[in-house]
């Protein structure tokens, strides 16, 4: 098997575009005076930087903006997923089912919380949780499925509510389905709802290079579920009186910028729409690449333009393609995401004996050129550029794949 995919080019050092970029969303004057207003008040000892009120505001905020009955803040996307999987007191052989083809933190949570991770392919053209080979893996010890709205590409969430409806779980019932919306917060899914609003739960990340960002950090869990909502906040303030916790806030600072960066998201990410579609349409003429699929009405946010090459360039051609446009044209490109057992040991040691060889290959076929919403467009049109030569060039050795 394989291991350790590279994930960026080989060389960075003259890239005029990084290989991602290293901020999402993007600050304004109004996201720096709620920072001063924040300093102006909590520098008085009688009031300090205790965020209860101000994190409580953003909370109902974010729950009014995604239809869902709770909004918890935590001081990360990550801590917000571990304590929701922490919830379900994972016990020996219960699994928890997810994609292959993702970021390692949500696989990192179900095995740090004891779940036994069961891995599934991805659809082939989203590279979302494909239903139809989730049901393959589910079993009588299945305790959730864990979907990933994957780069940005909203999932229709009914197929895999049916499903676990179809297979209860023998103590407890219908496995949740719990959401991981960090690539696509302020989404739609294909029902029309904004993300947050469907599922037994749905993490948010707010991390630097996320869409709508609070201080580099931070995150947020939807629920319709009370006594979740009750937990999870109980979870991040040491446990209440009696049961275990932790201390998992998020600061009065980063919740009076999630303030403004919520009001300002739709704007935010209407721009990186706006970005992505005029990107598929000057690439459409490459025939070796396929683009990611065009969705109207928020249900794609591009949190990644994913661009794959034929499978004839399965990894080598993949690669030199990445090479050359970093090195010939200083454009940064990314393998968002890996399998995830091939790139990170731990998640392998647990998943030995699990293939997933439709994952292997798309993802082998993967990469990400550099794509944010305030690219000029004398930017966009040589980062197309480059592109289109570099993938020329790469197609006199490997052919087109057709």
């Amino acid at each position: 098997m394989p291991t350790n995919p590279a994930t960026v080019p080989r060389s960075t050092a003259h890239l005029r575009w990084p290989v991602e970029p290293a901020q999402g969303g993007w600050y304004t004057e109004a996201e720096h005076e709620a920072v001063r207003q924040v300093l102006a008040e909590s520098d008085d000892w009688r009031t300090g930087w205790k965020s209860a009120t101000t994190t409580d505001v953003f909370e109902d905020a974010f729950a009014a903006y995604t239809g869902a009955a709770h909004a918890v803040a935590f001081n990360s996307g990550g801590t917000a997923l571990e304590m929701v999987m922490r919830y379900l007191q994972l016990t020996p052989g219960d699994e928890v089912v997810s994609c292959a083809i993702n970021f390692v933190g949500p696989h990192l949570a179900v095995i740090g919380q004891g779940g036994n991770l069961i891995l599934a392919e991805p659809d082939p053209l989203t590279l979302n949780l494909d239903p139809v080979d989730t049901e393959r893996v589910l079993t009588a010890r299945t305790r959730a499925i864990l979907i990933t709205h994957w780069n940005g590409a909203a999932v229709d969430l009914r197929p895999f509510l049916a499903l676990a409806e179809r297979h209860p779980h023998p103590v407890h019932g219908p496995p949740p389905v719990i959401v991981d919306a960090a690539r696509c917060c302020g989404g739609r899914t294909p029902t029309g709802r904004v993300v947050g609003s469907e599922g037994w739960a749905t993490i948010f990340s707010f991390e630097s290079k996320k869409l709508m960002t609070t201080f580099g950090q931070g995150g947020m869990v939807t629920t319709s579920d009370q006594s979740l909502a009750d937990r999870l906040r109980t979870l991040r303030t040491y446990g209440g009186l009696d049961r275990w916790g932790t201390n998992q806030m998020m600061t009065k600072a980063q919740a009076a910028v999630g303030l403004v960066q919520l009001a300002r998201l739709d704007e935010m990410n209407a721009a990186r729409i706006d970005r992505a579609h005029h990107r598929t349409r000057r690439l459409a003429r490459v025939a070796e690449l396929t683009l990611p699929p065009t969705r109207h009405g928020r249900k794609h946010l591009y949190y990644r333009h994913n661009l794959l090459v034929p499978a004839s360039w399965t990894g080598d051609g993949r690669d030199k393609l990445m090479n050359l446009l970093a090195e010939r044209h200083g454009v940064g490109s990314i393998v968002s995401d890996p399998v995830t057992y091939l790139g990170h040991r731990l998640i392998r040691h647990h998943t030995t004996g699990q293939r997933c060889p439709r994952a292997e290959q798309l993802a082998a076929r993967l990469l990400c050129p550099c794509l944010h919403p305030r690219m000029t467009p004398e930017d966009e049109t040589a980062i197309c550029d480059a592109i289109q030569q570099a993938t020329a060039h790469i197609a006199r050795t490997y052919g087109t794949g057709e």
